[in-house]
């Protein structure tokens, strides 16, 4: 039965989709603003926003899950620029603005998404 085993899977196998969702957060972490397809946007939201929470407790395991979830560079600018940036609120760190031009190679839906 596949009970709570949603998300997303892009057409791809595991260890591909999870490649494409660590540097999707990490571009995304570094840049703080980027432009994909609608459906990665919403996947990555929910990723990004835990791994903030994640960064919130300022501790020495969360620095180490941090570290081995995305890049050395992103999980630093996690723990020491997002996490404190955003320590008084409790969740919705991102804003994903639907764009109404589709994208011509496909028609994909294609979106915006930032930190607010």
């Amino acid at each position: 039965m596949k009970h709570l085993s949603g998300g997303r899977k892009f057409h791809r196998k595991k260890g591909q989709r999870k490649a494409l969702f660590k540097s999707l957060a990490g571009n995304f972490i570094l840049k703080e603003k980027m432009e994909t397809t609608e459906a990665k946007a919403k996947e990555a939201r929910s990723r990004v926003e835990k791994l903030i929470t994640l960064g919130k407790k300022q501790n020495l395991a969360s620095f180490r899950i941090l570290m081995s979830r995305l890049n050395k560079k992103a999980a630093e600018k996690v723990y020491f620029e997002l996490a404190p940036r955003y320590k008084e609120r409790e969740g919705g760190f991102t804003r994903i603005t639907k764009s109404a031009v589709q994208r011509k190679k496909d028609g994909a839906k294609m979106a915006i998404i930032e930190f607010v």
